[in-house]
């Protein structure tokens, strides 16, 4: 197996493109990535291999076979291009894919792309079409969402332990404290304090400002050989680990609701193939998609106890602050950069190189250089992990 790194970045601002469709988005990231990288482009041979993660193209946006459609779009038709789908988790799967396909010597370079449309339906048609990924024989038949499962969740979590809803509030201010430096997010507002308790509910306990919103954009990396990276770009960051585990498809079948055991699996894989371990770990990106799933994906990767994940967030956040224990959400996360679907898993991989490359600006976590990134799919069905170094 070959080391693998990351030579070439691009990204396009999170938000409502309503004049911007799937192969427009895809193929602005791809070619910034590419650019990054310093290659040309519009050449075929830049890229040997391209993969798409995109989870809802289907139900929103009547467009499969992404692949295909993007390296059109983007000029390079010829290239070997496949989509990739793992619901929310589309992007990890794609970065795992690119890698893995480099790191096998049978692709050169690969570009992966992830990529999402989930604002050009209203709220009702984009939660039926975010369904796909729940169960649809026993989840979604009986009218389950995944905020109202994600809400399930919550409500055990908040009886076992004891707790109130405003115990979370410090993961959104984290979130959205970064996020007001990153010029790439959706919503960009500082929260006050207090206001996350008064916040409308969704689905109780799950409230407007504890889900992350749905939004469109895209993401790129170009993938090369570690041992040509040096000699491409001056700031190659190296993928030391890539692991990925599924747990029970409904979050019903579970033998513990509360442990998310994809989380736990994949973690555990990617610590030992980067031989690294938690206190290595200067910055992770998770998927908070919803503050309880942060809270548990914290417990399950080992960085909490069991039971103490929310502690993370007390003192307004101050342990996962930028210059906390272990900074989380350093662009903004989902809750505040905005929550492209199927496409991030390669944002956090971009926001992750940035922060190891020292280009993070505002948002810098000082002396970077190890990054753990997690990208989930469904309720942690299936689970993502990379770690990065420099």
């Amino acid at each position: 197996m070959r080391e693998v790194s990351v030579v070439g970045i691009g990204q396009t601002p999170v938000g409502e493109h309503w004049a911007e469709g799937l192969r427009d988005l895809g193929a602005k990231a791809a070619l910034a990535a590419l650019a990054d990288a310093g290659m040309n482009g519009l050449d075929p041979q830049a890229a040997t291999a391209l993969y798409v993660g995109n989870g809802y193209g289907g139900t929103v946006s009547a467009q499969t076979h992404l692949g295909a459609l993007i390296a059109d779009h983007a000029g390079l038709s010829g290239i070997e291009a496949f989509s990739i789908d793992a619901a929310d988790a589309s992007g990890g799967a794609a970065l795992r894919a690119g890698y893995l396909a480099v790191a096998s010597g049978l692709v050169d370079v690969a570009l992966v792309v992830g990529v999402e449309k989930l604002t050009d339906s209203i709220a009702e048609e984009r939660v039926r079409a975010r369904n796909v990924s729940l169960d649809a024989d026993f989840e979604t038949v009986h009218g389950a969402t995944q905020t109202a499962i994600a809400a399930m969740l919550m409500q055990r979590y908040l009886h076992e332990h004891g707790l109130q809803v405003t115990d979370f509030e410090g993961f959104s201010l984290n979130a959205h404290a970064n996020g007001g430096h990153n010029p790439q997010a959706m919503f960009r507002n500082r929260l006050r304090e207090g206001a996350f308790g008064k916040a409308p509910m969704v689905s109780a306990p799950v409230s407007l400002f504890d889900r992350a919103p749905d939004a469109d954009g895209a993401a790129a990396v170009v993938l090369a050989p570690a041992d040509q990276a040096a000699d491409m770009i001056p700031q190659p960051v190296q993928v030391l680990a890539s692991a990925a585990a599924t747990d029970t498809f409904a979050v019903h079948d579970r033998a513990d609701l509360l442990w998310f055991n994809s989380v736990a699996l994949s973690t555990q894989k990617a610590f030992t193939a980067a031989q690294v371990g938690h206190a290595d770990i200067d910055l992770a990106e998770l998927h908070d998609a919803f503050t309880i799933t942060t809270a548990l994906a914290l417990e399950a990767a080992g960085f909490a106890e069991r039971g103490s994940g929310w502690q993370m967030a007390a003192n307004n956040g101050q342990a996962i602050a930028l210059d906390g224990q272990l900074p989380i959400s350093t662009f903004g996360g989902l809750k505040s950069r905005g929550n492209p679907g199927g496409a991030t898993g390669v944002y956090q991989a971009v926001e992750a190189t940035l922060q190891l490359r020292g280009q993070a600006g505002d948002n810098q976590v000082a002396n970077a250089r190890l990054a753990m990134t997690q990208n989930l799919g469904g309720l942690a069905t299936t689970a993502v992990t990379h770690i990065f170094g420099v």
